[in-house]
């Protein structure tokens, strides 16, 4: 993305700024938050999540589900949410869930569903929007979309890619790898917009009636190789 359309990235989500403001990690432990604590805990002041390899394969986490880490004090709706992540280990997938809700608990901890401002060690995933055990990819890094029912079968839906809101890879270039990263999460109605230090990643109009007004917001650590990501400076921004 060039330096004018970061400038107008930038100036589109300061406009969108909500009144109230709620810090979610108070940076000692993991009050108000529920999860599995021997994969989740406080380290030097942020939330540290990590796997350990299994002793059969030691490519192989010994995790054996996606799990999270659930905020257990609210499920906004419209709001504005800012947090700061990383991954240290060679690989890693994780995400910050919003307007989810817990399906059960597994063995490893809580699952969730819904949807999810993505993110990894790899070249591919981080910005766009997945909906955890429900539709799928919604929206590609650097596509605006518009989601509907399809037409010929209810239970699937249709994906209008509309515009672009940056060049994919651009917008990877800018995110540190094994360092700090800005996410925020902007969610008005059916209207959804990522951002990653700065830059938009992806914006879409959910007009599909299985999409989520409200819900819970959650941390994600995924089954996979063994893998560390931690998160910091958690803020919800509502009305309220």
């Amino acid at each position: 993305m060039n330096k004018r359309l970061c400038l107008l990235a930038l100036a589109a989500l300061a406009g969108s700024a909500f009144a109230g403001e709620q810090p979610l990690f108070n940076g000692k432990d993991l009050t108000g938050w529920d999860g599995n604590t021997s994969l989740w805990s406080v380290k030097y002041g942020v939330i540290h999540g990590e796997t350990q390899p299994s002793t059969d394969n030691p490519k192989k986490s010994t995790l054996r589900h996606n799990t999270f880490l659930v905020w257990k004090d609210g499920m906004p709706g419209d709001f504005e949410l800012h947090a700061k992540f990383r991954i240290t280990s060679d690989w890693g997938n994780s995400g910050i869930q919003y307007r989810s809700k817990l399906e059960s608990t597994g063995a490893d901890g809580p699952i969730v569903s819904g949807y999810q401002a993505d993110f990894e060690s790899g070249q591919t995933y981080s910005g766009i929007l997945y909906e955890e055990k429900g539709r799928g990819i919604l929206a590609q890094r650097g596509q605006q979309v518009v989601v509907k029912p399809d037409p010929e079968d209810p239970k699937k839906i249709q994906k209008d890619v509309t515009g672009s809101v940056g060049v994919s890879k651009e917008i990877q270039d800018a995110i540190h790898i094994a360092d700090w990263n800005d996410y925020v999460v902007i969610a008005k109605g059916n209207h959804l917009q990522h951002f990653i230090n700065g830059k938009k990643t992806i914006d879409v109009t959910d007009e599909d009636p299985r999409g989520a007004k409200d819900g819970l917001i959650a941390l994600q650590m995924h089954a996979g190789a063994p893998m560390v990501v931690e998160f910091k400076d958690i803020i919800l921004k509502t009305d309220k």
